[in-house]
């Protein structure tokens, strides 16, 4: 399945193109796969992310950690000493200050670009992230979460709830990736929080593959 997801990989990046065509995409690169110069990290992100799937051959899956709840607003897992928690809040247009490209194109939120059906006036954003660990509590920054918009956390399957949001732990137990997928039609968003030693690292952010 991941061999094949490489062959797309070039259909991906002509459909993200396209989306955009219109309008000026602002979306920053900086937080994308290719940028990561952790080896370490590097390796266990392409072993799940969409953004590293040309490097993923050959790697084994990371431990995950189960789901444990999710409703409208929230996602949360549990396990091994571990509980995590994805919000998501409305978003509320009369709050910021909305960028438009020739009054039709949302490009800009308070002056910044934002992921999330791109052009469009969101419905929802990530709230907030938190993380803890034993009995230590981290909190990702909310410049990492709130240019996020309109999230998907989870599904209704034939009465069976499901996500395409995980949690993965590296081999060494030093980190945790907490990864969120947001399908779109145009061109879906991809981010993985990265928590190290009971910190908050970086995150990672690619866009522009297909459902």
């Amino acid at each position: 399945m991941r061999f094949l997801s490489i062959l797309l990989l070039s259909s991906f990046v002509v459909t993200a193109h396209s989306q955009t065509e219109d309008y000026p995409d602002y979306r920053s690169k900086k937080d994308m796969f290719t940028r990561i110069q952790e080896k370490d990290i590097r390796s266990d992100v392409a072993s799940f992310s969409r953004g590293g799937i040309d490097e993923s051959i050959g790697k084994l899956p990371l431990k995950t950690i189960p789901a444990t709840a999710s409703g409208t607003d929230f996602i949360a897992f549990s396990g091994n000493n571990i509980q995590v928690k994805i919000k998501t809040a409305p978003f509320n247009p009369k709050k910021h200050k909305l960028g438009f490209y020739e009054k039709d194109y949302l490009v800009k939120i308070d002056n910044k670009p934002y992921f999330g059906d791109y052009g469009k006036v969101p419905k929802t954003f990530v709230e907030s992230v938190t993380v803890i660990v034993d009995k230590d509590t981290i909190n990702v920054p909310a410049i990492a979460c709130n240019d996020l918009c309109n999230p998907l956390l989870s599904v209704n399957e034939k009465g069976v709830q499901k996500s395409n949001n995980k949690v993965y732990v590296s081999n060494d137990g030093r980190k945790i990736y907490v990864y969120m997928l947001k399908p779109e039609t145009g061109g879906s968003y991809e981010v993985t929080w990265v928590i190290q030693d009971k910190k908050y690292l970086r995150r990672v952010v690619d866009y522009g593959f297909l459902k």
